[in-house]
């Protein structure tokens, strides 16, 4: 792994024994070393028994980085070389320099091997001010498949610009924050002028044509497709820029999402009215994320808008569900090749930060809602200092985002089932569910394994037991009266079904249905997937997946299966090109968390909470995802968020805020 931030952390403990492991070897520099000059760098470790060399040859950038384990034992070692003057001058030729030096050493025990910094690179070649050089080794016991590693740099032009900006898994210069160099690479798309234009892009798009009766303008930014290789493909990425209302008051430009992962283009006339004052004193910016909507869609042509399943009742069901999910994940295989390798959330925030660039400004405000928080934490820790005013509704758990996102929420959903069971029993002259919540709730087991026995008929559908879950699912998340009469009309329509009548769809039912199983919306879901699939690693196989849908079946029978059951990424043609982003560090942030969230379990944001210096916390004592950007009737919550954003500051303490009378969904 390269990078461009030295290593900067030393540690004295061996056993209480101060451990020297370096000698420093600067030779072989010659006069016009950035132009022809070779240039070898040796460190032993004397007791660890490691060395490491470094070897350049030419002002090419051409380099080894090798390191290799001689014997047991552990050290750090830490190289800072310094060669001032090693520039070419306007004419292209290698200007003199000097290549002089200085050695750190300690003893670090029990880290696996990393090699962070750069080699020398450059746009035109020359050696860098700085090159830094750190090596941590583990003990042959504690992890053998780390006792050695090699990595080359490439040669070439490309490969001296990928080493200076910092590929994938490298954060280097492309990923600091605003007093850090701007990668040369990139130039070209920081400083692209765009072409503001109609949203319209067809006769039937009603998208764009919501957002030009809005006063929106719409724009293609391009970006790398691979920012390894900023030189090669490039793809377009969608926005949509709603100015401000009350520009002699503009406070700046803010960039909105709405979670999902969707598209987000659409979303600045409907949160200009969400954020009352405070949506007329920004520019709001919807960006569509990289795999979805306009931006170089993924469509792998399902036949589902989504790979949500649950596992069902039966083992029978459960390899029926592991089926459809590696059918979905070959079509991506066959489909989208090119670009899944390519789709990730921290290519969609390096593509949120050239966007950043592209609209001029130095820093922008960020409004994330869901799968939104994580992608704001993520673009916050790759490029800090970037973002003003931040709001992070319904906080995804950064430590289990990825192909295991939907573990841990079944309890929530189990509890707001059972809420809303108490809410229907209340009104069963109306709805006839039943009149205790147990009753209820009875009833709505009795409909899944009914499903779990023969499919169950609505209209032109067939619900079997790894559909019915999923429809119950989508309608936990708002417990305002209208959402969950819509709830209890749906499991009026699949009483009826289960119970071998005649059954048609609700409106609100006919259209979950016709997402859930039909490829009306294909895109939707491959994009989402690759997405999921591209942001950590999966379990391959689907022993473990049935293990864990048995563990958690009794404690929570409808959703446990549900929560733990095979997804495409089990099977997804790709591994994730990067690690997962370590979230954390400064970022003042405004957190808003239901107590009762069925999908960003209230617990993940009390962690992000603690990740985030200097965030504040709303807590709302509710069962409703996303409460801010959904609009939830809660004065409490909505005033704290639109003061932050009119002021820039924080509450001076977290904020619980009590439920309301609700009367929207």
């Amino acid at each position: 792994m390269l990078d461009g931030a030295p290593v900067g952390r030393l540690s004295r403990e061996a056993g209480g024994t101060a451990y020297r492991v370096v000698q420093e070897a600067l030779t072989n520099v010659r006069r016009h070393a950035a132009r022809a000059g070779r240039v070898s760098v040796s460190v032993r470790g004397v007791e660890a028994g490691v060395e490491i060399r470094v070897r350049v040859d030419g002002g090419g950038g051409r380099g080894l980085v090798r390191v290799r384990r001689r014997s047991g034992g552990t050290g750090l070692a830490e190289l800072d070389a310094r060669a001032p003057g090693a520039r070419r001058d306007a004419g292209g030729r290698a200007g003199r320099g000097r290549l002089g030096g200085r050695v750190r050493a300690a003893h670090r025990p029990g880290l696996g091997v990393k090699l962070p910094g750069y080699l020398p690179n450059g746009r035109c070649g020359a050696v860098p001010r700085t090159a830094t050089l750190g090596a941590s080794l583990v003990h042959p016991r504690r992890n053998p498949m780390l006792s050695r590693q090699r990595i080359r740099a490439p040669r070439g032009r490309r490969g001296r610009r990928r080493r200076r900006r910092g590929g994938p898994g490298r954060p280097g210069r492309g990923d600091g924050g605003p007093g850090r160099p701007v990668p040369r690479a990139l130039d070209r798309f920081h400083e692209q002028r765009l072409d503001w234009k109609s949203c319209v892009l067809g006769p039937d798009d009603e998208v764009g044509r919501g957002l030009d009766e809005a006063g929106a303008r719409c724009a293609d930014v391009t970006v790398p497709l691979d920012y390894a290789r900023p030189a090669g493909r490039t793809v377009e990425i969608a926005i949509s820029r709603l100015p401000a209302s009350d520009p002699e008051h503009r406070i700046g430009t803010m960039v909105l999402n709405g979670g999902g992962p969707g598209p987000a283009i659409d979303l600045p006339p409907y949160l200009r009215e969400v954020m009352g004052e405070a949506g007329r004193r920004f520019d709001l910016v919807g960006m569509d994320p990289r795999s979805l909507g306009r931006s170089a869609p993924v469509d792998c042509g399902w036949p589902a808008s989504t790979w949500i399943r649950s596992a069902g009742e039966s083992r029978a069901s459960f390899r029926a569900s592991a089926a459809f999910a590696r059918d979905l994940a070959g079509r991506c295989a066959r489909t989208n090749g090119d670009l899944i390798p390519h789709v990730s959330t921290r290519n969609i925030a390096r593509d949120m930060d050239v966007v950043r660039a592209a609209l001029g400004e130095r820093k922008i405000s960020y409004n994330g809602a869901s799968y939104g928080t994580y992608l704001g934490a993520v673009y916050a820790a790759m490029f800090p200092g970037r973002l003003d005013r931040t709001v992070l509704d319904s906080a995804v758990d950064p430590r289990t985002w990825g192909p295991g996102l939907m573990r841990e929420a079944e309890g929530a959903n189990e509890k707001a089932l059972a809420d809303w069971a108490a809410w229907a029993a209340r009104r069963d002259a109306e709805f006839g569910l039943g009149t205790t919540r147990a009753e209820v709730l009875a009833g709505v087991r009795g409909i899944v394994e009914a499903s779990g026995r023969e499919p169950l008929r609505v209209g032109r559908y067939r619900l079997d037991d790894t559909v019915v879950p999923v429809v119950l699912f989508n309608y936990l998340d708002d417990d305002s009266d209208p959402a969950r009469t819509v709830l209890a009309g749906t499991v009026r329509v699949l009483r009826a079904a289960a119970d071998g009548r005649p059954a048609e769809p609700t409106p609100e039912l006919e259209e979950g249905l016709r997402f859930l199983l039909t490829g009306v919306e294909s895109g939707y879901g491959s994009g989402q997937s690759a997405i999921v699939c591209g942001d950590g690693p999966a379990v391959r196989g689907v022993g473990r997946y049935w293990r864990d849908v048995q563990e958690h079946r009794a404690a929570a029978p409808t959703f446990g299966p549900l929560a733990y059951g095979v997804n495409p990424c089990a099977f997804w043609p790709v591994r994730p090109a990067e690690p997962p982003t370590r979230i954390g560090g400064e970022l003042p942030a405004l957190i808003v968390a239901a107590t009762g969230d069925t999908r960003t379990v209230y617990a993940g944001g009390e962690y992000l909470h603690g990740a985030l210096r200097g965030s504040r916390m709303i807590t709302l004592d509710a069962n409703v995802h996303a409460p801010y950007q959904r609009g939830y009737g809660n004065a409490c919550t909505h005033d704290r968020v639109g003061e932050y954003l009119l002021t820039g500051r924080l509450p001076a303490r977290d904020v619980r805020c009590a439920p309301e009378k609700r009367t929207a969904s």
